[in-house]
C-alpha cells in the first residue's frame, strides 16, 4: 500500500492503518527526539506529542514532501518548543555505576572522551545541535534537513560547519587541559 492510500485509510478511521503509519515512523522520531533532549522521558513525551499532532492535522498534509519529512518537521517543532518551555540545563553525565554492561570493555580514556563529546554537543545552540545530530548522527542529508527545518540547504550546511568547528574547539580545549593535568 502506498503512502497516499495509507493516509486515506487513517483519515477514514482505520485503526490498523493508523498503527501501521505509527510503527513505520516511531523509531526514527524517538531517536531524533532523544538525541535532541538527552532525556528518555522527554523524548517519549515528544514522540507521543508528535504523533498526536500529526494525526490531528493529517488532513492538512498536502503531499508536497514525503510523509516522513512532514512528521520530522512536526517532531523538530515539538522538541524545540519543549526545550524552550522547560528551560533547564541538559547534561548527560553518565554515572559509572549505571553504564550498561556492554560498555564495560570501553577503556576509561574512551569513556571520558565520550562523556566530554556529549557535554560539548550539549553546549551547542539548539539550531546547531539539531543540524549536527540530524546529519552526523542520524544520517539525514542536507536536502532533508532543509525541508524539515524549513531553511535553505546552505543554512543547513553552514550550521553543520559551525557546529563541527565549535565541537572541535571544545574537544581540543578539553583535551589540552587533560594533557596539562597529566603532564604536571
Amino acid at each position: 500500500m502506498d503512502e497516499r492510500q495509507l493516509i486515506e485509510r487513517v483519515l477514514a478511521g482505520d485503526a490498523a492503518a493508523e498503527r501501521s503509519l505509527y510503527e513505520s515512523h516511531v523509531e526514527r522520531i524517538y531517536r531524533l527526539a532523544y538525541r535532541m533532549t538527552g532525556d528518555e522521558n522527554m523524548a517519549e513525551d515528544c514522540t507521543q506529542d508528535t504523533f498526536v499532532k500529526a494525526f490531528d492535522h493529517l488532513s492538512d498534509f498536502e503531499g508536497r514532501a514525503a510523509l516522513s519529512t512532514w512528521l520530522h518537521s512536526i517532531a523538530v517543532s515539538v522538541v524545540l518548543n519543549r526545550l524552550r518551555k522547560v528551560k533547564r540545563l541538559r547534561r548527560r553525565e553518565a554515572d559509572l555505576d549505571n553504564v550498561p554492561a556492554g560498555t564495560a570493555a570501553i577503556p576509561p580514556a574512551d569513556l571520558e572522551l565520550k562523556l566530554h563529546l556529549h557535554a560539548a554537543i550539549d553546549k551547542l545552540t539548539d539550531g546547531l545541535r539539531l543540524v549536527f545530530v540530524m546529519h552526523d548522527i542520524e544520517g539525514y542529508k542536507h536536502q532533508e534537513i532543509a525541508a524539515i527545518l524549513g531553511v535553505p540547504e546552505g543554512t543547513s550546511k553552514t550550521r553543520l560547519f559551525r557546529a563541527r568547528q565549535l565541537l572541535r574547539e571544545e574537544l581540543i580545549q578539553g583535551g589540552s587541559s587533560t594533557a596539562r593535568e597529566e603532564g604536571s
